[in-house]
């Protein structure tokens, strides 16, 4: 429970700051705090939604007067020249805070991502399918890792075609691309896509060559008794905070200059985009790599001066991401998927011998949905 202990008008009406009981103090504006306001006439009771416009504010809108209440856990505005009454709880503001202290480096991450190596083996988060979709403490749980670590198994699923889908009802909405509501994974003569072979495949992040890239994948095992054909997942971000570590101007590099990314199936089917390998916000924050070397096209929106040490900064990504110690190895069995935050999380496979059978489905499911979820169970 947040309070604060006084308040104060200051710019002329313009701002008000609160002093919180360890002394330290919080300001806001007065058209960030009418905009913001949560009275039924500002936003909808039931959804939440705004029902006014930024038109809609004086824009010589200032606070008349302010005030806490005994606890200092509310706070009570008046705004000129509407003569409108607002009021805000410390936890809503606190919550809502933008008078701190900003990132001013590139490269930072969500405070709630934890980045991981081969370490994350034995601590792989995982949950039965019959027990998560039982238990919502549970299934929050596994959703909330899934979030944190951009990576989570989930085990006792049905075996049979399109099981796969009850893991995406779970926290949200199958996305179907050209591949289907699903695709199946397994080798294919005269393959469309690498993927429905037996190679090996290098650890890289799905279809980078889509504008917006999926983002949560599933694959989902039916049938695992071959020679190889282990799995295999890399933090992504981690390789890259790596990289700007080792090297910040590489970093820079992959991060300024777009590539180019390129995909041609079935007849009807030409995907393309331009996109950096290393996406940052424009406050810098890490948001998503795009890293698969079978679908790079020609690069060619890097500086001629710049192409040399582009292609150094590539390499280096490229044998990070192939290190080791970054990679955590398994091998699915039947009933059993994992499910990768595809911004974020690169996954691949050892080459498989022709005995056996190897058959996989996979599927792609918005992370909004996830986020909704997660938000959805907390609060409840």
């Amino acid at each position: 429970m947040h309070s604060f202990k006084s308040i104060k008008i200051i710019d002329s009406g313009k701002s008000i700051i609160l002093q919180r009981n360890n002394d330290t103090s919080v300001r806001y504006h007065s058209t960030w705090l009418r905009d913001n306001a949560l009275d039924p006439k500002t936003r909808d009771v039931n959804n939440r939604q705004r029902l006014i416009t930024l038109s809609d504010i004086p824009i010589n809108i200032s606070i008349q007067s302010a005030k806490l209440d005994k606890t200092g856990t509310n706070i009570f505005l008046t705004f000129l020249p509407e003569k409108k009454d607002v009021s805000f709880s410390a936890n809503w503001l606190e919550a809502h805070a933008y008078d701190i202290k900003q990132h001013n480096e590139k490269g930072w991450i969500a405070s709630d991502f934890k980045t991981w190596g081969n370490d994350m083996l034995n601590h792989i988060p995982s949950a039965d399918y019959k027990n998560a979709k039982s238990d919502k403490t549970l299934l929050l749980q596994w959703l909330k890792s899934l979030y944190c670590y951009g990576f989570a198994k989930m085990t006792g699923g049905k075996i049979e075609s399109g099981a796969l889908i009850q893991i995406a009802d779970l926290f949200g909405y199958v996305r179907e691309t050209n591949y289907g509501k699903w695709f199946e994974v397994r080798s294919e003569i005269n393959a469309t896509n690498l993927a429905y072979t037996n190679l090996g495949l290098q650890a890289h992040t799905d279809n980078p060559y889509r504008d917006p890239v999926p983002t949560i994948q599933i694959l989902y095992c039916l049938e695992n008794s071959v020679f190889g054909g282990d799995t295999t997942v890399v933090d992504g971000f981690n390789a890259a905070l790596r990289l700007k570590d080792e090297n910040p101007d590489y970093f820079n590099l992959l991060s300024k200059y777009c590539a180019r990314f390129e995909y041609k199936g079935k007849a009807g089917v030409h995907l393309q985009s331009r996109r950096p390998m290393i996406e940052l916000s424009p406050d810098g924050e890490l948001i998503t790599i795009r890293f698969n070397n079978r679908s790079t096209a020609p690069i060619t929106d890097v500086a001629y001066e710049d192409m040399i040490n582009y292609y150094k900064a590539y390499r280096a990504f490229s044998d990070i991401i192939n290190d080791p110690t970054l990679a955590v190895n398994f091998k699915l069995n039947p009933g059993e998927c994992f499910v990768v935050d595809n911004t974020r999380v690169l996954h691949a496979r050892t080459a498989y011998s022709g005995e056996g059978t190897r058959w996989l489905q996979g599927c792609y499911v918005d992370k909004d949905g996830l986020l909704s979820k997660i938000s959805a169970i907390s609060e409840k």
